[in-house]
């Protein structure tokens, strides 16, 4: 008998509504918490909303994850339903602690929960998703299907260049000296996934020999594995986005590339202006 299967993910795969529908996907909202209180991303606040609030906070915002009681919720709910089980496939848990919280919620509701770490976030959670659900209508096997997008976890790039530092310095992340001789001689840092954790890859002087950077690593790529869509990712900058997607097909005119936005949750450390590319190797 066929498995009744959900699935779930959190905001940092920033599913538009258009795929939630269309795949019936259960979105856990990630947090970020200004002085005024915590607000549930994509709920509580637009896009728009936060970056208007981050250009004008006196203290900077944090990020959490979602309530564990809210995921116990929707697993009873999903339980009720008559859902043998579900497939939630969550950011980086070095990142957030939302793929331990699912593990544990699981357990408090009694339902079957396969929890994958993506370790990583953006575009290629989506693949995860839409590759899994291809999968499962195909007929294999849920176990098969968690495997397969593990393994995609390991196949999965991410990198970007912030356009400062200064968000990076708010955040805790690099010292306001860093930031500050950064800023000055417009040195960009280029950063990346690695196994899950984020890294600085690179630093280079200049926007253009950063984007170069990142546009060589996927140029690598593209000659040991099969690439067939990039995503442009900016964090409300989707003119350069836009431009460095143009770029992209003018060298790949057969390469299918997306201009996708990212969390606000990177937004918060990253900051507005940022860009990268993400992609899935096959």
């Amino acid at each position: 008998m066929t498995k009744k299967i959900a699935w779930i993910t959190d905001t940092a795969a920033l599913l538009d509504e258009s795929f939630i529908q269309k795949h019936n996907i259960h979105v856990l909202p990630l947090n970020i918490v200004f002085a005024e209180g915590a607000f549930r991303e994509t709920i509580d606040m637009t896009h728009d909303e936060f970056y208007d609030k981050l250009r004008v906070a006196k203290d900077h915002p944090k990020t959490c994850q979602p309530a564990i009681g809210e995921m116990v919720v929707l697993y009873e709910k999903l339980k009720a339903n008559g859902y043998d089980c579900a497939v939630a496939i969550h950011v980086s848990s070095d990142l957030s602690g939302t793929f331990h919280s699912s593990q544990t919620a699981s357990q408090m509701a009694n339902f079957k929960v396969y929890s994958i770490d993506s370790k990583i976030g953006s575009f290629p959670m989506v693949k995860m998703i839409e590759v899994g659900k291809e999968l499962i209508e195909k007929g294999h096997n849920v176990e098969d299907v968690v495997a397969h997008i593990n393994k995609m976890t390991e196949n999965s790039e991410l990198s970007f260049i912030p356009s400062s530092l200064n968000q990076l310095h708010k955040s805790g992340r690099v010292s306001g000296t860093k930031a500050f001789l950064s800023n000055l001689l417009n040195i960009k840092v280029i950063i990346s996934f690695d196994n899950g954790k984020v890294v600085m890859k690179e630093k280079v002087r200049a926007d253009k020999k950063a984007k170069k950077y990142v546009t060589d690593l996927l140029r690598d790529d593209m000659k040991k594995a099969d690439i067939p869509e990039v995503a442009v990712i900016n964090c409300n900058n989707t003119k350069d986005a836009e431009s460095w997607r143009d770029e992209l097909l003018q060298e790949f005119p057969k390469l299918k590339v997306l201009v996708i936005p990212l969390s606000a949750c990177v937004g918060v450390h990253a900051g507005e202006g940022t860009t990268g590319l993400s992609w899935v190797r096959y």
